[in-house]
């Protein structure tokens, strides 16, 4: 009679979990948390500001999460989620292995939210205010966030590799992946300028400096002292998890990224091609090269748009960002 009353109270508890994650997600909106936790992104904001203290490049690296998020079904934070034994999850994809960082922050920033408003904020919302003020923090313009987003349950790693572009593509390749989520040609640019933070690895490089498009030459769109520069840095054979600038500036955010594409001087083949191979996106990167206050606004305007994606799969509050609080009904009979 017991076993049998565990059995049922067991299975209630698992429909009930399910109707709550279930749930129709809120209405993005700013202020979400006035009410149930006002602190939050001043939180979120102390925390980056530690980070960028400890190291630097975490600006740039905790800013590229959202993109990597948002961009497989939705912004979700099923980036953030831990493989486990039934599920490969994004961290290993092809696009985020060996290349995304600072995960630890972000652990960092819910520890202390939990702290102050358990069970409140997402995962979710954490990257996205985070993302946010990395791009300030590192002299890039501000803007108000919409908050609201739900934790997903599950990551897929098939996903990523299908969805997330490699650095050797090209433009028109940008354009059409983009175009998918409802963002424009000068959202895409604008979106690329991300890039005015940060370094990349040679491994992303090495066939541009040795064996463009199968050529077995260096890409003729590369200004040669800059490609010289790079030969030393990233010589044939050499380790491919030596990283480069982005960009001139790689720790402030401004328009010089685009100065660079313009002299010829990108780092990437995904980005140096806006510039070389598709008029669609040259008159931006040329528009942006000569107008950071226009980049800054559109990059703006880029990212709340990115931000608004979402799967509408059920989610959940996090506790903790590495591992879904749901666990299946076969884990809730075990304990």
């Amino acid at each position: 009679m017991m076993h049998a009353l565990l059995i049922q109270f067991l299975y209630l508890l698992f429909f009930l979990q399910i109707k709550t994650t279930a749930a129709a997600p809120t209405q993005l909106r700013p202020g979400f948390y006035a009410q149930t936790c006002p602190a939050a992104e001043k939180i979120v904001r102390d925390v980056i500001i530690k980070a960028m203290k400890r190291e630097l490049r975490s600006a740039a690296s905790v800013m590229r999460l959202q993109f990597h998020d948002c961009f497989v079904n939705g912004c979700d934070a099923s980036l953030l989620l831990d493989d486990t034994p039934d599920m490969l999850g994004e961290k290993l994809s092809l696009s985020n292995i060996n290349s995304l960082r600072s995960y630890e922050v972000i652990d960092e920033a819910k520890e202390a939210l939990e702290q102050a408003c358990p069970g409140v904020i997402s995962c979710a919302d954490i990257i996205i205010m985070a993302a946010r003020d990395a791009v300030v923090l590192s002299g890039g313009p501000n803007w108000e966030v919409k908050l609201g987003r739900l934790d997903s349950l599950t990551a897929s790693q098939e996903d990523s590799d299908r969805i997330m572009p490699s650095p050797r593509a090209n433009a028109s390749y940008l354009v059409d992946l983009f175009s998918q989520f409802n963002l424009s040609v000068k959202d895409l640019v604008a979106l690329s300028g991300s890039h005015s933070i940060g370094k990349g690895r040679c491994f992303s490089i090495v066939f541009r400096l040795y064996n463009q498009s199968g050529t077995e030459r260096p890409d003729p769109a590369m200004d040669p002292k800059y490609r010289e520069k790079l030969d030393q840095l990233c010589p044939l054979g050499g380790d491919g998890n030596v990283t480069g600038d982005l960009d001139a500036t790689p720790y402030v955010f401004d328009n010089q990224y685009f100065k660079d594409l313009v002299s010829f001087k990108g780092f990437l083949n995904s980005d140096q091609t806006l510039f070389t191979s598709a008029a669609r996106t040259r008159k931006y990167v040329r528009y942006f090269s000569r107008d950071q206050e226009a980049f800054f606004a559109a990059f703006v305007e880029g990212m709340i748009k990115m931000g608004d994606l979402q799967s509408g799969r059920p989610g959940e509050i996090r506790r903790n960002c590495r591992v879904a609080n749901s666990r299946p009904l076969h884990a809730l009979l075990e304990t």
